[in-house]
């Protein structure tokens, strides 16, 4: 079996990023953090998630994300499966983060974008099936 442990965030402020993510997770919980260097430019780093997956956090970002409507190489966005999608979207919204776009209809699975405070792009997809062929549609 192989799934997918943690991504790593460069930000400016983990405070900051951690407003939507706790939001979006509040089953999640701060696992570790501490101080490094990154190539001479000292850093301060969060592992915030659950027992088995997690974010990575550093601090010890400069300058602004990628343009997600232009066509730079670089993160577009990254997915989480959730059995709760309204629940997802009240949470994000209340903590004042606005929907970025709807995703398509679809009978056996529902989506939504958002921005996270520092322009990365997250969805969020509740599948209403557990077969493969009908969740895995294109």
């Amino acid at each position: 079996m192989i799934h997918l442990e943690h991504i790593n965030l460069v930000v400016d402020d983990i405070p900051k990023a951690l407003i939507f993510y706790q939001a979006a997770f509040p089953h999640w919980r701060i696992r570790g953090g501490g101080e490094s260097t990154w190539y001479s430019k000292p850093r301060n780093w969060t592992h915030f998630g659950d027992d088995y997956q997690y974010i990575a956090f550093s601090d010890n970002g400069e300058g602004e994300n990628r343009d997600l409507t232009g066509h730079q190489i670089g993160l577009a966005h990254f997915a989480f499966v959730v059995s709760d999608l309204d629940a997802i979207i009240t949470r994000l919204t209340q903590a004042g983060f606005p929907i970025a776009k709807e995703g398509m209809e679809d009978p056996y699975r529902r989506n939504i974008y958002f921005f996270d405070a520092h322009g990365f792009e997250v969805e969020f997809v509740e599948y209403l099936s557990d077969i493969p062929a009908e969740r895995n549609r294109y």
